[in-house]
């Protein structure tokens, strides 16, 4: 495993010299092949690949993708490529260290950039007018750093990786959109999802479902689903899960003989009193008296 620990360091695997401290841009076909060992690059990273030219890993999770095909690093995350040496490298890395985001409009905006504290394989598949706009943010980028200095450079530097990673969010969002338009909505989606998962058994196994798990399985970052979530159903991610649970808390209590404590073991839950507490939160009522109120109307 390499460590980047400065701007020089990671300026050196494109051959290159260190024209800003904080940021810096370059070009896959110049690197050095070390440049793809497993990395951790110590900075938030936008990766453009313009060919296939190997197997890509992040985060020990092998990405597809195909020409045109964006992704992120943040800092901790680990990549690397297993290089079909037949192919050339070809795309573009822009970098910029966690100091660049301090006290600026860069760093108050950041927290809309979520897909890059994503653990799961997420990358953006662009489409022609798509990999045409990311190029010139790129190319943006470079021009400026590469520009002589003045009062101004620091702020448009901000505003074109701002700009990039903006264009990012609207792309891997809209790839999402198109999957679910694809096929069914995201309701019917995660109903399905949740549904099976409590009729399963599993609960009593693996506890309860969680945003994480549920973001997993639609292969997004717990932000970004959670925002996805509020968005399309008008409820946050937890308050939905909240309401499966207590939705399959009711059906059994009202069909089967089952006692307040085997329900809560069913549904997930490591002790009847919080079952009980949850469930009178939620329905003003306890589990008994709601059984004993259902069963005789």
């Amino acid at each position: 495993m390499v460590f980047v620990k400065s701007m020089d360091e990671f300026n050196a695997y494109f051959r290159q010299p260190t024209v800003h401290p904080l940021v810096s841009v370059g070009d896959l076909s110049r690197a050095e092949v070390s440049l793809f060992e497993p990395t951790d690059f110590g900075m938030y990273c936008v990766v453009l690949m313009d060919e296939v030219f190997g197997e890509l890993i992040k985060g020990g999770n092998h990405v597809q993708y195909r020409p045109g095909t964006l992704f992120s690093l943040r800092p901790g995350q680990t990549a690397a490529m297993i290089l079909d040496y037949t192919k050339r490298p070809s795309g573009w890395m822009l970098a910029f260290r966690p100091e660049l985001l301090e006290k600026t409009g860069l760093g108050r905006d950041f927290y809309m950039f979520n897909y890059f504290s994503s653990d799961v394989m997420e990358a953006v598949e662009l489409n022609t007018s798509e990999r045409s706009i990311i190029y010139n943010c790129f190319a943006n980028i470079f021009a400026e750093l590469h520009t002589p200095s003045d009062y101004l450079s620091g702020q448009l530097i901000r505003l074109g990786i701002g700009q990039l990673l903006s264009y990012f969010k609207r792309f891997y969002e809209r790839q999402f959109t198109d999957s679910l338009s694809a096929g069914t909505s995201l309701s019917q989606r995660l109903d399905n999802l949740v549904d099976n998962y409590l009729s399963s058994g599993l609960p009593a196994q693996k506890g309860q479902p969680t945003v994480a798990w549920c973001a997993a399985e639609f292969n997004l970052s717990p932000n970004y689903f959670g925002d996805l979530v509020k968005r399309e159903l008008h409820i946050t991610a937890q308050d939905y899960l909240h309401d499966k649970i207590m939705s399959a808390a009711k059906h059994l209590l009202l069909t089967t003989n089952m006692t307040v404590g085997e329900i809560a073991e069913e549904l997930g839950f490591a002790y009847p009193n919080h079952f009980t507490r949850m469930f009178t939160r939620y329905e003003g009522t306890s589990p008994l008296k709601f059984r004993r109120v259902g069963l005789r109307t």
